[in-house]
């Protein structure tokens, strides 16, 4: 057995290995005394088929397998013995020829190996990251004390048409009638849509149903019919209005403090502000935060300036993937993937150099926090703690759930151990001047 070396570059290394036949022999003869053993072959007893027939049936397999051991034990002794930090897996040279396996022959196999550099990164007061505070501003203030009303508040009975109302109709063409058909006007095409604007009960129309409802899901759904007939339709129908329903945003009243912020919470109108103001500012206080990890990471790896040898890195996530991706596809979302891979060979080296740790609880209160997000999407606030757990447990149940949490907090505790370290560059802007961050 002779390994040899060629450095093609400081991160890329080719390996030639050959392997003569006294190197598999003793191998390829256990591995057939065990099919031997194992066999059950009609006319023979167990163990006792001769190694002849053995030989036919499973000599090749015997001798690939035995080949197979030598090149990944010599690898991987190669990595451990010089200490190497590889990239995903040997991968088989480009130019390695296709083996012919015959038993008695020797073989020559070339694999290509890809190693990253040491990670060295001094962090400390003279290294400073922007982190932003986001005004809270009058405007914003009155928008979502707006908003909360609006999502609480109801569908009443309207006289004329506005742009965000809806209208019940009927729509009449020659003998087939639809009737009792909602509308909502933000669903009628811009072109058509001022000619819905201002209608009232028993108003009448002509209305090209293809031009206001340009979504065909939409449109089948109104006129009660299934897509696929909709070709077949005159498009030309005549609608009547039965009713204009628009949206009253719900009163300041304890009912809808209640409804809102949960039972007691706010009792009057300055308590009602006093919230809004609280929701604006932890708003403000999640997107700053999101902003600097993001500013943090890209500070990082910048400043560690980690060479990648990416050529290799593309044939690994190809032949990882099983050619689930194209060369194409993997090319696309390339950059992104260097510098996820990146921040993670630098978290790595953080997590060590600052003894961060993550506890079972760490994975449970992160679960936890976003099991209540989840819950608030859907307008759910005030969820009892035993329920939000057990869908923490869940969550953390799922591997690739909890493999997103893991890397989540390890992000965070990471970032949180590097805020210690660094200066933040505290800034005072409007939302307007942070959304236009680039």
């Amino acid at each position: 057995m002779n390994i040899s070396q060629n450095k093609v570059d400081d991160l890329n290394i080719e390996l030639t290995l050959d392997i003569t036949s006294e190197d598999y022999a003793d191998r390829r003869k256990k591995r057939l005394n065990a099919h031997r053993r194992t066999a059950e072959i009609k006319g023979f007893r167990k163990g006792m088929v001769p190694m002849g027939l053995i030989e036919k049936i499973y000599g090749q397999s015997a001798l690939v397998d035995a080949v197979n051991d030598i090149i990944a034990e010599t690898l991987n002794n190669y990595i451990k013995e010089n200490s190497l930090r590889v990239v995903g897996e040997p991968l088989p040279s480009e130019d390695q020829p296709s083996a012919e396996w015959e038993n008695g022959r020797d073989f020559t196999f070339k694999f290509d190996i890809a190693t990253t550099p040491e990670v060295k990164l001094e962090l400390g007061k003279e290294d400073k990251i922007p982190y932003y505070e986001i005004e809270v501003s009058d405007e914003a203030r009155k928008e979502m004390k707006e908003n909360l009303l609006k999502q609480y508040g109801s569908l009443e009975d309207g006289d004329a048409a506005k742009p965000e109302d809806f209208i019940i109709v009927d729509f009449e063409q020659g003998e087939t009638k639809v009737e009792g058909t909602y509308v909502s006007l933000r669903s009628v095409s811009d072109a058509v849509r001022p000619s819905f604007v201002g209608l009232k009960k028993d108003d009448s129309i002509d209305v090209n149903v293809n031009e206001a409802f340009t979504d065909e899901t939409d449109r089948a759904a109104m006129l009660k019919v299934k897509k696929e007939e909709l070709a077949g339709l005159d498009p030309m129908f005549r609608m009547t209005v039965r009713n204009v329903k628009t949206f009253v945003p719900a009163p300041m009243t304890q009912e809808t403090f209640d409804k809102i912020f949960g039972e007691g919470v706010v009792t009057d109108e300055a308590g009602f502000d006093a919230k809004v103001e609280e929701r604006l500012k932890s708003e403000y206080a999640q997107e700053a935060e999101f902003r600097f990890s993001k500013d943090i990471k890209d500070y990082l790896v910048k400043k560690a300036g980690i060479a990648l040898p990416e050529k290799f890195l593309k044939r690994w996530v190809f032949v990882a993937n099983d050619g689930k991706f194209t060369m194409e596809e993997i090319e696309k979302d390339f950059a992104m993937f260097l510098e996820d891979y990146r921040w993670h060979m630098v978290k790595d080296f953080l997590m060590n150099k600052y003894q961060v740790k993550v506890e079972q609880a760490d994975l449970m209160a992160s679960a936890k926090a976003f099991a209540a997000y989840q819950f608030s999407m859907y307008g759910i606030g005030n969820v009892p703690d035993e329920q939000l757990e057990s869908y923490a447990r869940t969550i953390l149940s799922q591997e690739n759930e909890s493999r997103r949490v893991l890397e989540q907090v390890e992000d965070q505790k990471t970032i949180a151990a590097v805020k210690d370290v660094v200066t933040l560059g505290q800034t005072r802007v409007t939302v307007e001047q942070f959304r236009e961050l680039k």
